[in-house]
């Protein structure tokens, strides 16, 4: 059945202003009003497609192995129903901040990923960057008005996606941007930060930077922390390939040996 009022809601918020000044008109005649129904439900079904396309394609998340394919059982220690409440987004709602701890390869970025890959299927703006392109992008910029515009960029996102924190060592410049933007985004937007460095540690990430505590105490501040301990799964998985390839070569000799008998 046909609700009037829905339908007048859906063209109204898909800015339709000349259907909606005959609204009357149209609406008069059942038959009309049955194609009106099934042209709004073709417009909204496509834009809210090229807007889920578009969002995706800006958030810069890339390939990822789906939460679905994590082997739980790897990690020498994750809290598995952490991470699955965080992907209900209700951290979003409340504009927290999710920090991922562990050593290089037990899936801090995989969970990152997957994180931002499902705000932006709810509707949410995201965006993936590592902490290298994020500090040496805002480095590089000497104008003040580019860099007010570039952190404007980077804080605009409902996500903000900011991975590998920890592996190299950044100036007080780098410090301080990276305060600056944690600061505009702070109660406000939710930040994801993965890191192989515990925070007592970011001392060392940033050498002698003045803001490192003020930083810290920012993203702790209401924020989910999450520490995944373990040897790297793609070192595993790197094995696993390599002792695939030896077998393989292995029987192929034999079946060679086989075919000239």
């Amino acid at each position: 059945m046909i609700d009037p009022d829905e339908l007048h809601t859906l063209a109204t918020n898909l800015r339709l202003h000349g259907l909606l000044v005959h609204w009357p008109e149209v609406m008069a005649e059942p038959e009309s009003a049955r194609r009106i129904a099934q042209w709004l439900g073709w417009e909204a079904d496509e834009r809210g497609r090229r807007s889920l396309e578009r969002r995706l394609r800006d958030a810069h998340i890339g390939r990822f192995k789906p939460l679905a394919d994590f082997d739980w059982n790897w990690p020498a220690q994750v809290d598995r129903a952490a991470v699955e409440d965080l992907m209900t987004l209700q951290f979003l709602a409340d504009a927290s901040n999710v920090v991922l701890v562990g050593p290089n390869g037990v899936g801090k970025t995989m969970c990152a990923c997957n994180l931002g890959y499902q705000a932006v299927l709810a509707g949410h703006t995201a965006l993936f960057v590592t902490a290298g392109q994020l500090l040496g992008d805002l480095a590089a910029l000497d104008s003040d008005s580019t860099l007010r515009r570039r952190l404007r960029h980077y804080a605009a996102p409902d996500l903000l996606v900011i991975d590998e924190v920890g592996y190299l060592s950044y100036s007080n410049r780098h410090a301080d941007l990276l305060f600056e933007l944690v600061s505009r985004r702070y109660q406000t937007k939710s930040t994801v930060i993965t890191t192989n460095r515990a925070f007592a540690e970011w001392g060392e990430v940033f050498p002698s930077a003045a803001c490192v505590v003020s930083l810290v105490d920012r993203l702790m501040h209401r924020a989910e922390v999450v520490r995944i301990e373990g040897e790297s799964y793609r070192a595993k998985e790197a094995h696993e390939r390599l002792a695939a390839r030896t077998k393989q070569r292995a029987v192929k000799p034999t079946a060679a040996r086989k075919g000239q008998s």
